[in-house]
């Protein structure tokens, strides 16, 4: 079995999952989650609302995010797998230490945590698209970003649609000319917020944002990989 063959296995079952529904756990936390926002304060709310539309605002216009390393082109899949993999790594101790200092400094710093953390996901994702072989300066490849983003960080509808599409992004690219923040904001608050808000609790903050942290890119890093092998391989596998 050669590499790719590997791969393809691997995102066989990749998508199997991806594409499972959750389980009576999830629901009981989405439960939990929901009685955890109505106890925020609604500033504290504006605050990580606006931070998510100004981070996609960014990665779809802006240079904060563009990636000056240039990577060779005659990469084996193999190589370039193990240089994402050590990409994941770096940026997971990053997101860890983060999470634990601004965790173990209240609720103010607490909600610091999440522009910063969101910019250490586009980082990667930035980083990752160039590691791969594409061109992160052009719009098109942006969006395609954003789309896995949406993929790691949805609920289960949005998260097969978000799969579809990118297994389809040749084709359904040219549809795709602006990203609804609304719906990106709305899904990754749905994702994350549970732990994340446990984050502002004094006392249990720091180790709460460390583990956090650390998971949230350990997941996006293996989304990231696979959507990438996918299209790297000819997109439906």
């Amino acid at each position: 079995m050669t590499y790719e063959d590997q791969v393809r296995a691997e995102l066989a079952v990749w998508k199997r999952e991806m594409t499972k529904r959750s389980g009576p756990f999830q629901r009981i936390a989405n439960t939990v989650q929901t009685k955890v926002n109505s106890l925020i304060p609604e500033k504290a709310h504006e605050i990580i609302t606006e931070s998510i539309k100004k981070v996609v605002q960014a990665a779809l216009f802006g240079a904060e995010y563009t990636t000056k390393k240039r990577y060779e082109h005659r990469r084996t899949l193999e190589q370039i797998d193990r240089q994402v993999l050590d990409a994941v790594n770096v940026y997971k101790k990053v997101a860890a230490a983060e999470g634990a200092g601004t965790g173990a400094g209240g609720i103010l710093l607490g909600l610091a945590d999440f522009p910063l953390l969101l910019g250490i996901k586009m980082r990667f994702l930035f980083e990752a698209a160039s590691i791969y072989g594409f061109d992160t300066d052009l719009y098109e490849e942006r969006l395609y970003i954003l789309h896995v983003f949406q993929l790691a960080f949805s609920n289960d509808e949005h998260r097969i649609k978000m799969l579809y599409i990118l297994e389809h992004w040749d084709e359904r690219k040219s549809e795709l000319v602006n990203m609804d923040w609304k719906v990106f904001q709305q899904q990754y608050r749905d994702y994350i917020d549970f732990v994340k808000m446990l984050q502002l609790v004094p006392g249990i903050g720091a180790v709460v944002g460390a583990y956090a942290n650390y998971n949230l890119l350990e997941h996006l890093g293996k989304v990231t990989m696979n959507s990438y092998r996918m299209r790297v391989l000819g997109g439906i596998v």
